[in-house]
């Protein structure tokens, strides 16, 4: 009876957190073709701290994940991806530098090499903003409300 208890809460709870819906670069160019929306694009690092903390803070943000889902395509990009994109009728390439280092050419256009960077393209792929390092909830809402009209 505990085990039932204990499963219901946790499906109750699940149904009520909010998930941002994260996309590729294909498949939000696909989507934005019959509905266009602006892109917004979380470039990081897995050694970046401060990627980390945007991870866990504001991108878990409840009215974040809403005006993300619903005004935005939200892509997470890491910039050592070694896997080729197909983008705005490109392929970006992983550039490798040394032995174990590299960026992807998609990284370098859509940041200064800077992680965090958070990248805001209207659906014609021109960019609307980037912002550098760390950005709170509040900072972001209000950049995604100007990004919006």
């Amino acid at each position: 009876m505990k085990k039932i208890m204990l499963l219901s809460f946790f499906l109750i709870a699940n149904k009520n957190f909010a998930q941002l819906n994260t996309h590729t670069f294909e498949n939000a160019e696909k989507l934005s073709i019959e509905n266009p929306k602006p892109f917004v694009i979380f470039i990081h690092t897995n050694w970046c701290k401060i990627c980390k903390m945007i991870e866990n803070t504001t991108f878990k943000n409840k009215e974040v994940i809403q005006n993300l889902n619903d005004n935005f395509y939200f892509i997470s990009f890491n910039a050592e991806d070694k896997k080729e994109i197909k983008f705005n009728k490109t392929i970006f390439k992983f550039k490798p530098k040394g032995t174990n280092s590299g960026i992807h050419e998609l990284a370098e256009l859509l940041s200064n090499q800077t992680y965090p960077t958070i990248t805001i393209l209207q659906p014609d792929y021109s960019i609307v903003t980037q912002i550098e390092s760390f950005a709170n909830s509040k900072t972001l809402l209000q950049i995604l409300e100007k990004a919006k009209n």
